[in-house]
């Protein structure tokens, strides 16, 4: 029995370059997001579906460019001229502050700042900017103006990855039979990869069972019964 599975462990994520899997769905975008120097206008937009690895490679983009990374809710009217001192700004998670109308006069003045200031700024949203609901339109013209940089609906190989990440973090390995029943079997998306894993490690630490296929078995029938 896998004595690992009898300790309730943090998850602690990894989020070194080396632990970002490269595939089709994301190499386009890790490519830009390595050249700002040849961005337009020095900025540009990373989105993609929840759970795609956004954060992920905003942080790597952070520890290579030595850029301050800050959430899209947190930025405020007072905290703009700080920002925009740093030479390479993160604003992360943008759409959550999509209609929130003290947030997004902070976003433009922010993103304003930072740009006449010579600063290049990386931002980053779910899906495209031009579904998010930003009522203020100096802003909307902005982010929609802005370069993107998309991660793509996962692949097979990227979706195991992404999970044999997320188990590395929780401190477990599952086998590589377990990883192609669950490719097979499960929904072709991040959050339900994401949702698998929590799912299987709750099982696995209830039952003390290792991370087999009928732990798969069982998180999969959990996970549809939630969405029926």
């Amino acid at each position: 029995m896998n004595t690992q599975l009898t300790f309730d462990l943090p998850s602690v994520p990894a989020l070194g370059r080396d632990a970002f899997f490269v595939s089709p769905s994301n190499h386009v975008a890790l490519a830009l997001l390595e050249k700002p120097g040849n961005w337009s206008n020095r900025k540009m937009l990373l989105c993609g579906p929840a759970k795609s690895g956004k954060t992920h490679l905003a942080h790597v983009w952070a520890e290579q460019t030595g850029a301050q990374v800050f959430a899209a809710k947190d930025v405020t009217l007072d905290s703009v001229a700080g920002i925009a001192q740093k030479a390479f700004v993160v604003i992360e998670d943008l759409h959550e502050a999509a209609g929130d109308p003290d947030a997004e006069t902070a976003l433009f003045h922010a993103h304003n700042l930072i740009l006449a200031e010579g600063g290049t700024l990386l931002l980053t949203g779910t899906d495209e900017p031009s579904v998010w609901p930003i009522a203020l339109p100096d802003l909307a013209s902005r982010v929609q103006g802005t370069a993107l940089a998309q991660l793509l609906a996962p692949d097979d190989q990227l979706l195991a990855m992404v999970m044999v990440k997320q188990f590395a973090d929780r401190q477990l390995t599952p086998p590589a039979k377990v990883l192609t029943y669950l490719t097979t079997h499960m929904e072709r998306s991040f959050a339900h990869a994401t949702a698998l894993v929590d799912e299987m490690d709750r099982i696995a630490l209830r039952t003390r069972k290792p991370l087999n296929r009928t732990v798969a078995a069982q998180a999969l029938d959990k996970l549809a019964a939630a969405q029926a």
